[in-house]
């Protein structure tokens, strides 16, 4: 692609860089307008822009090897989603050089980093901008940009990008229907319904069931009796007393019914105080105190991914520490600078 300044009368079929002020030519003589940017050049566009004076303007020439921009875009987004229904992805038409990816459901987004980082460094020309890896989209919600910085882009490099895409962007959804959150009570005073309902939301925008609510008493045989018993495919612990060691109330309970524990703690703020595990088949998630607050916490990167099917260790949790402090949750009963 060729950009620059090029006489007026020799841009014809050039693709105009800047707005700029024409006048309606012929029987519409006195009229002014503006030429958007981006525009391809007509003769009629010139005589207009001759009518007003103009003897230059900064144009972009597309060559023979380019691929014009919007082109460009679709083609990229086509290869990074060779398979909308699979992908669970929806491709935007293309504008200004800018094709959309979008969320066909809701769940968590599943990025090939090193593939999207690859692409990026094919051209500058060339881009793509996503939401961080295993992010929570609702359906509908935007997960990427693709966007062609200039008017056109060489077809070899174009195709160079293109592979190295590879399929990079595609969305999880949840894989479980229902839910059963088990809380302990260490007195007599009944146990707010606080968490409950932050759960329930966090739920239902993934679109799970929560299954009718179950209250036992912080005991170890109670809630061992609970977990075998409750009905929901995947089971969430919230106890009246914080869980502070793997062989606590809640995590015992757990061996106890016949489970396992894969990860007790998570280097995540709020949201440390975490287990997570499994009782046979089903998922099983010890929550922290800050599960009641609606705001973000670790148990909702746990959470999330737990629900569209991924398969969480030890390791996994251990790597969400970098990005892992996160905003203050107000109601805290122990601030951090305390």
């Amino acid at each position: 692609m060729k950009f620059g300044k090029r006489p007026v009368r020799e841009a014809l079929g050039t693709i105009l860089a800047h707005s700029i002020k024409a006048s309606r030519s012929a029987e519409e003589i006195g009229t002014p307008y503006r030429i958007p940017k981006g525009t391809e050049l007509t003769r009629r566009h010139l005589e207009d822009l001759i009518a007003v004076g103009h003897e230059v303007v900064t144009v972009a020439e597309i060559e023979a090897e380019d691929v014009q921009e919007n082109e460009a875009a679709l083609f990229l987004a086509r290869a990074l989603v060779p398979d909308e229904a699979r992908q669970r992805v929806r491709i935007s038409d293309a504008g200004a050089g800018r094709v959309n990816l979008y969320a066909d459901c809701c769940g968590i987004t599943c990025l090939d980093v090193a593939c999207i980082e690859a692409l990026n460094a094919v051209d500058p020309m060339i881009t793509i901008a996503t939401v961080p890896p295993w992010y929570r989209v609702d359906e509908g919600g935007m997960i990427a940009t693709i966007k062609i910085i200039s008017y056109a882009v060489a077809s070899e490099l174009l195709q160079a990008a293109a592979q190295k895409g590879g399929e990079a962007v595609k969305v999880l959804p949840p894989v479980f229907r229902t839910a059963t959150l088990i809380e302990t009570q260490v007195n007599e005073e009944m146990p707010s319904n606080k968490g409950r309902r932050a759960m329930a939301g966090r739920l239902h925008r993934m679109g799970l069931e929560l299954t009718s609510r179950q209250i036992v008493p912080h005991r170890e045989e109670d809630l061992s009796a609970a977990l075998q018993k409750a009905p929901g495919e995947v089971l969430l612990v919230l106890t009246g007393s914080a869980t502070s060691d793997a062989r606590d109330v809640a995590p015992e309970a757990l061996h106890l019914a016949g489970g396992r524990i894969t990860r007790f703690g998570m280097p995540v703020d709020p949201g440390n105080l975490l287990f997570l595990g499994n009782l046979g088949e089903k998922p099983v998630i010890g929550l922290p105190g800050c599960a009641r607050s609606p705001a973000l916490n670790g148990a909702d990167w746990v959470l999330e991914r737990v629900l569209c099917g991924l398969d969480l260790t030890g390791g996994d949790i251990a790597a969400m520490g970098v990005g892992g402090l996160l905003k203050e949750i107000p109601t805290r009963p122990m601030p951090r600078d305390s």
